[in-house]
């Protein structure tokens, strides 16, 4: 393979860089330990006071010691329910971890926060969780302390196809599938959230804290006029001892952990997908400098290339027509010894060769898809799908080029390619957005909407029809023709700015995990590590289905 050589030179523009996102990963990690808190360092305490873990506590007991947790969604519902107090990470974490080396998938309510209430965002967090489970063949661990669904914003979570009820029927198809459920009741579990735990493949309880029943004490003297409390009701010894509903019941929050643990020792070795492994080695340039790599004017170019040289095993790249198709780079590699397919936008300004002539030649917008570009992406995905080799997608993208010579040339077509071959891949896909995502460029690229098994964002991305300036500009307009030419240019300037404010925060990646169009807002210099773990948990799935794509147009 080829060694990509790096031409940065650490100067006061790297400098300058790299001070910028340094400063913006403090930001956003001083905010993340906030998020971390849940209901708060009262609710906690009053939490351990009544013998039980936080959810977070929870969560590194059951996990490996001395593993990283690979923490999803923690920016879910991030300036959302503001008139209910906020959700801090949707009152629920979720990701993956280790137990005794196998990836597996944790789900914890955190009830300081809404006594672990479901909200809107909650639902779609776990269903996200399950999605991840489902698609990677991993085991999930249920760790339940939650009142059920939030009351004042039920008709936004109960009946819907992507709602509540999903994560029973989800519990089905998992347990059909073979891919092994566990569950612990550890605080209230109450009506239809029962179903949650007692659909799972084994499932435990706690004595004191646990309960489960289909109605509360309050509702069942109100239905049926009986008189009895949540213990008698639904505790440790009435499900595990009377009703036979739960498996194990246990003293405590650690034993609990600790038998399943145990139990997680004991579970069967699936087989993996093969994809080729080798020994892994860190790239020849530090991933420390991609700080300096990445401009924090968006609009500024820059060579992927450099990234790449920060991202893959000793820095080596065998690349796909490396003279075609210039704003897309692909080629194959290896991160932590992962064979993988790299799909990358070119922000470098690049040059086109349009004739025989050896002057004939026209500069191409670096972060935009043209017709060749188009072509050859589609044609490396179908290639990787044949080699069955996994795909990561870094997403700095500015859209297809648009224009009279770009219809005239085919784009719409030569995009569709692309995206039917990214649609129809088979192989894992991971998506990283380091800068720019608008239009159709996100979709091309494996956007939410297109299968990648994880998705994750820099500090520096930016998910939007367009950009702001644009956005802005084009809205604009749209008043102006409507309210008339006859608008001030002050106030025209005016409400440019407000519509360009508003369309940034809107693009901000917080916003973006917020809604769970990412699942989490990663360190540069992590990326290598968060890749491998993503591989390694896609690699539980041995199955894939047959390569096949739609009706190309040629």
């Amino acid at each position: 393979m080829t060694v990509l050589e790096s031409s940065l030179v650490q100067d006061a523009v790297f400098e300058r860089r790299k001070n910028h996102w340094l400063e913006v990963l403090a930001e956003l990690h001083k905010e993340e330990e906030h998020l971390r808190l849940g209901g708060g360092l009262k609710r906690q305490e009053k939490q351990r006071a009544r013998g039980k873990m936080t959810a977070r506590e929870r969560v590194i007991a059951l996990c490996d010691p001395e593993s990283s947790f690979l923490e999803l969604g923690l920016w879910a519902a991030h300036g959302m329910y503001q008139e209910y107090g906020g959700a801090p990470a949707a009152g629920v974490v979720i990701g993956v971890g280790l137990i005794h080396g196998r990836e597996v998938v944790v789900v914890a309510n955190d009830a300081t926060v809404k006594a672990g209430a479901w909200f809107p965002m909650t639902c779609k967090k776990v269903l996200r969780a399950q999605e991840i489970a489902l698609e990677n063949h991993l085991p999930i661990v249920y760790l339940v302390d939650s009142a059920g669904v939030f009351l004042p914003l039920q008709e936004e979570i109960f009946p819907d196809r992507d709602h509540f009820g999903r994560a029973f029927y989800n519990n089905a198809r998992l347990s059909a599938k073979g891919i092994f459920q566990m569950a612990a009741i550890m605080g209230s579990c109450v009506a239809g959230g029962a179903y949650l735990p007692i659909m799972s493949d084994e499932c435990h309880i706690v004595e004191g804290t646990g309960s489960i029943f289909l109605a509360g004490s309050h509702l069942v003297q109100a239905a049926i006029g009986e008189k009895i409390d949540n213990e008698e009701l639904g505790g440790a010894l009435v499900q595990a001892d009377v009703s036979g509903v739960v498996d194990h019941r246990h003293p405590d929050d650690a034993s609990c952990l600790l038998k399943i643990r145990s139990q997680f020792s004991q579970l069967a070795e699936a087989p993996k997908a093969a994809f080729a492994r080798r020994e892994s080695r860190p790239p020849l340039h530090s991933p420390k400098e991609l700080y300096g790599v990445t401009p924090a004017d968006r609009t500024r170019p820059y060579d992927i290339r450099e990234i790449l040289a920060r991202l893959l095993d000793g820095s080596e790249f065998d690349e796909f027509k490396e003279t075609y198709g210039q704003t897309l780079v692909c080629g194959t590699g290896w991160i932590d010894g992962w064979a993988v397919g790299i799909v990358a936008n070119q922000r470098k300004i690049v040059q086109r060769k349009t004739g025989t002539g050896a002057r004939e030649r026209e500069l191409q917008i670096g972060g935009v898809i043209y017709s060749e570009s188009a072509d050859k992406g589609a044609r490396f995905v179908q290639l990787c799908n044949q080699k069955g080799i996994p795909l990561i997608f870094l997403q700095d993208v500015t859209g297809f080029m648009v224009g009279s010579r770009a219809e005239r040339g085919g784009i719409i077509k030569d995009g569709a390619k692309m995206v039917n071959a990214v649609a129809n891949s088979v192989v894992p896909k991971i998506t990283v957005f380091i800068g720019n995502s608008f239009g159709a460029g996100n979709y091309a690229m494996c956007g939410k909407a297109y299968g990648a098994r994880f998705l994750y964002a820099w500090p520096s991305a930016t998910i939007a029809v367009m950009g702001g300036a644009q956005a802005s500009k084009t809205i604009l307009s749209i008043k102006l023709g409507k309210a008339g030419a006859d608008m001030p240019e002050e106030e025209q300037q005016a409400l440019l700015e407000r519509i360009e404010a508003r369309y940034e925060e809107a693009s901000d990646p917080r916003f973006a995990a917020a809604h769970l169009w990412v699942d989490a807002i990663i360190d540069p210099q992590d990326t290598r590590e968060v890749l491998s773990r993503s591989l390694a948990s896609a690699a539980r799935n041995p199955q894939m289905e047959e390569f096949k794509t739609g009706v190309l147009q040629t």
